[in-house]
């Protein structure tokens, strides 16, 4: 290896950016680049999901392009580039045409919506958005259309639900799940948020299974294994999201969930990190932004030469759904335990409580969310 050989980082979305920005300001002299398979623009990715009731056109969300980020973070960045593989060993990766060294390397690859078996056959009627791109391809889709079927009732589904119906498009969610983000929140704090929904005209179509999905002459048909049969403009895919790990996988590296990372951020390799979804630390695979937010200030330091090791405080999740706000502090510190709940109309409240009564979790929405402070300070932390 070079002794000029820079620190590579694999990925521009916020873990990227945000780790380039952190590492900035505490080595301003090591040689950086990024290599970024899109245009490199850099947004925040949670905006996307409130970008159609604002009638934000993708260029509107995008903050600097390529050229400023580089200019900032005195880096050289690569777009419209794939990484195709990687040789730990002789720390070097392979792009198209032409092969790159590293002194260290960071994957920040994210992660990738998982499909639907029809996804292929259904091209531009079915699409999903994970990036500013999709944003935009899903705008073009919705072009003189105005019903939106959304396959999946999970935190994104439900967003984006709330988004569109306030963008004045008629949606419905269909999804195989007895309510909304059973992964995250009871039922009984569900129920709040799916009234909020139908109130603005969302209709729901749960414990629903798909038998098949074709082309229409109008856009989309859906036929459900209980013979009921749905039409749609245009579909859009929210099944949920998984770790983009293959170019770890193929490299040798450990994987499970997501590429597996120590505390510092170190995969099995000494001279490969992981950095945000695409990354599992400790066993937790957290796709959400402040544990991101945490490893990029924590892998800054390590690659400085300093002394840092990953901790994660409790990090509540705020669900964009303005018709009935919700945060939830999911119980991952506990192995047991049960909710209890209170509250009434759209104001609910559920603690989770282990079997030695400490706070572990808790769920609250609308009027109920400024008890968040004080229930933060009972919550252990995550990691």
């Amino acid at each position: 290896m070079s002794t000029t050989a820079p620190l590579v980082i694999v990925g521009t979305g916020l873990a990227g950016y945000n780790l380039a920005k952190e590492f900035r300001k505490l080595d301003a002299e090591r040689p950086l680049m990024l290599i970024s398979a899109d245009d490199g623009r850099f947004y925040s990715k949670p905006l996307l999901s409130t970008g159609f009731a604002k009638g934000k056109q993708a260029d509107e969300l995008a903050m600097q392009d390529a050229a400023s980020m580089a200019g900032q973070l005195q880096a050289e960045i690569l777009t419209q580039t794939r990484v195709e593989r990687i040789d730990p060993q002789q720390r070097r990766l392979w792009l198209a045409g032409h092969e790159l060294e590293y002194s260290d390397l960071v994957l920040a690859c994210g992660a990738s919506p998982r499909q639907l078996p029809w996804a292929r056959d259904l091209g531009e009627r079915l699409l999903s958005i994970n990036d500013l791109q999709d944003y935009a391809r899903f705008r073009q889709a919705l072009e003189g259309r105005k019903r939106v079927l959304i396959i999946g009732a999970g935190l994104i589904g439900c967003e984006f639900a709330n988004d569109l119906v306030l963008a004045g498009f008629e949606v419905s969610v269909l999804a195989s799940d007895p309510y909304l983000m059973p992964g995250l929140i009871p039922e009984p704090v569900a129920e709040p948020i799916q009234a909020s929904l139908e109130a603005l005209g969302v209709r729901f179509y749960l414990n629903q299974n798909i038998a098949q999905m074709l082309l229409s002459s109008s856009g989309l048909q859906v036929r459900l294994e209980n013979g009921q049969v749905l039409e749609a403009d245009q579909g859009l895919s929210a099944i949920g999201l998984q770790a983009n790990t293959r170019l770890a996988a193929e490299a040798g590296l450990a994987v499970n969930r997501g590429i597996v990372v120590d505390r510092q951020l170190r995969s099995s390799d000494p001279h490969v990190f992981a950095l945000g979804d695409c990354a599992e630390v400790s066993g937790l695979n957290l796709m959400y932004v402040m544990p991101l937010m945490a490893g990029a200030r924590t892998l800054a330091q390590v690659l400085a030469g300093q002394t840092a090791q990953l901790s994660y405080g409790p990090m509540p999740v705020t669900v964009k759904t303005p018709a009935c706000p919700l945060v939830v502090a999911p119980p991952v510190t506990a192995s047991a335990g049960a909710w209890t709940f209170s509250g009434e109309g759209p104001d609910r409240r559920a603690l989770f409580h282990a079997p030695d009564g400490l706070l572990h979790g808790y769920a609250l929405t609308a009027g109920a969310l400024p008890e968040r402070l004080q229930l933060n300070r009972q919550l252990p932390p995550w990691l």
